[in-house]
């Protein structure tokens, strides 16, 4: 506060300084009184500095909360920064990647965000004869890098409705390896092909455990 205070000393101070270095009554002048006033007045205008340091203390304080809010808040946000993840996310191998569980991917494939995600696309990274062996309902068999590429990046799927969601998944055996490298790919392409932040899809999640985990559940 004393950073935004007026200058000028308190009246107690400066009468006495006035009287030193007042002249003689016969040498004062009609502008005398008016200094005299003017010094007077001063301790206003440090009333009115105070409420305007007030103001830009009060505009710092919200500047640096939002910033703080903002901060806290891109760890959870998706890859456009433009919302915040829809599904409920774990702990997973890799501390990049989102992770969901089981419970969670049966919570989707029964419609119990439909009314938030228009399109969800399961992307099995297994080689096609684990696939055959049994996948996931509407699951699509896209082991290689150019499979994924060309089914996600060439054409990409955008909503109809704008305010719902396109959603990718991915997982292998156990997405130990496979179905991470896959997301991570799919995220650097996708960057790479658009101007920061935006993306073609922001929101990629991984299967924690696998179709080994998921299977016994579904």
């Amino acid at each position: 506060r004393q950073l935004f205070r007026s200058p000028s000393m308190p009246s107690s101070i400066i009468r006495p300084i006035l009287k030193r270095i007042e002249r003689p009554p016969d040498r004062d002048s009609p502008v005398r009184p008016k200094r005299r006033r003017s010094v007077a007045g001063t301790p206003g205008e440090g009333a009115a500095a105070e409420p305007v340091a007030r103001l830009l203390r009060s505009r710092s304080f919200c500047q640096e909360e939002i910033e703080n809010i903002l901060a806290n808040d891109q760890r959870e946000l998706i890859g456009d920064f433009s919302k915040a993840y829809l599904l409920q996310t774990v702990e997973g191998k890799h501390q990049d990647l989102k992770y969901i569980s089981p419970e969670m991917m049966v919570a989707v494939l029964s419609g119990q965000f439909s009314s938030a995600i228009e399109s969800c696309v399961i992307v099995d990274c297994r080689y096609p004869y684990e696939y055959e062996g049994g996948h996931i309902k509407g699951a699509v068999n896209l082991p290689m890098e150019q499979d994924v590429e060309e089914f996600l990046l060439k054409k990409p799927i955008v909503p109809f409705d704008t305010s719902k969601r396109v959603i990718i998944i991915f997982h292998c055996e156990f997405s130990s390896e496979r179905g991470p490298r896959m997301c991570r790919f799919v995220r650097e392409k996708d960057r790479a092909c658009n101007e920061y932040p935006r993306l073609h899809y922001p929101e990629l999640y991984v299967l924690k455990g696998g179709y080994r985990e998921f299977f016994p559940q579904y």
